[in-house]
């Protein structure tokens, strides 16, 4: 068999296809509401790195950044990590229907990493700690981040299964 000789599909490799599938669709939605109502996210993005809402503790104010075209700048680099993510994820779920599943598998992979960057390192651990935003109640993001950073590691997991003796055939 050669590395892209269609295979049949089997529950491993379907949940895999339909996971990156369901956070393909998650990710380009958020891309394209967040293009096409750039000001709502981008007040979120603002006020988590301008610390305004979490408790002034002059030990930490010195991290927040103020300056609106930094701000705007790091929405505008999210946005593009959520695009290019969102194509990634995309294309790896239409491999999986193509039934590719080595390629599926690398490139759901390389997509799920970039989620798994985006909400684990920048929303939970920068924006989270860093940022202090899990002080604010106005602009805490880290439930939604958390949901899918964990969402994106089971479909990773998934997705990193070795193949059963039905895929290989």
């Amino acid at each position: 068999m050669t590395p892209t000789t269609p295979t049949k599909h089997t529950g491993r490799t379907l949940a895999a296809g339909v996971l990156t599938g369901i956070l393909a669709l998650y990710i380009a939605l958020v891309a394209l509401g967040n293009i096409t109502d750039f000001g709502t996210n981008q007040q979120f993005v603002r006020h988590v790195l301008a610390m305004d809402t979490t408790f002034k503790d002059d030990d930490l104010m010195w991290r927040a950044i103020t300056s609106t075209a930094l701000q705007d700048t790091a929405y505008v680099l999210i946005i593009a990590w959520e695009t290019v993510a969102a194509v990634v994820l995309v294309w790896g779920t239409w491999l999986w229907a193509r039934r590719e599943h080595d390629r599926a598998r690398r490139f759901s992979t390389y997509g799920l990493l970039m989620l798994l960057l985006l909400f684990g390192a920048g929303f939970i651990a920068i924006g989270g700690e860093w940022f202090a935003m899990w002080q604010s109640k106005s602009w805490n993001g880290l439930d939604a981040a958390t949901r899918i950073f964990l969402l994106a590691g089971v479909a990773l997991i998934v997705n990193q299964l070795p193949p059963g003796r039905r895929d290989a055939s």
